[in-house]
C-alpha cells in the first residue's frame, strides 16, 4: 500500500515537472518570437541583446540567456527582425548577430563564457 502510495507520488511530480518545462519552454520560445519595437534610454544600465529569431546562432543561446537573466532582469532583448529595432545597426555599429553589449563591452557570437563576462557574471 505504501509502495503504491509513493509511485503515485513521484509520477505526479514528473508529470508536473513535464507540463512545467513545455510551458517554460513554450512562453521562451514566445518571447524569443516577438519583434516589439524596443526603446533604449540613454541611462540604461542593462546589457543590450542583439539577435534575429530566425537565426541559429541566436536560436541556440536565446533560452539560456533568458532564463539566466529571468532573476536578474538584466537584459533588454532586441529583435531585429522588427524594422523600427534596426535604427541601432548604425547607432551600435552591429555587423552580426547574436551581440551582446554592456557599456564598453562588446561581443558577437554563442561563446557562452564570453556572453558571461559581458554580462558581468
Amino acid at each position: 500500500m505504501l509502495n503504491n502510495k509513493w509511485f503515485k507520488i513521484i509520477v505526479s511530480a514528473l508529470v508536473a515537472v513535464g507540463v512545467i518545462t513545455f510551458v517554460g519552454h513554450n512562453y521562451v520560445n514566445y518571447v524569443e518570437k516577438k519583434q516589439t519595437p524596443v526603446t533604449i534610454s540613454s541611462s540604461n544600465k542593462k546589457t543590450l541583446f542583439f539577435y534575429r529569431d530566425d537565426c541559429s546562432d541566436c536560436q541556440s543561446i536565446f533560452h539560456q540567456i533568458y532564463w539566466k537573466s529571468a532573476l536578474k532582469n538584466n537584459v533588454v532583448f532586441i529583435n531585429m527582425n522588427q524594422q523600427k529595432n534596426r535604427k541601432y545597426i548604425a547607432k551600435y555599429n552591429l555587423t552580426s548577430v547574436p551581440t551582446f553589449i554592456n557599456g564598453y563591452k562588446q561581443y558577437s557570437g554563442t561563446n557562452l563564457d564570453k556572453i558571461h563576462q559581458v554580462l558581468g557574471d
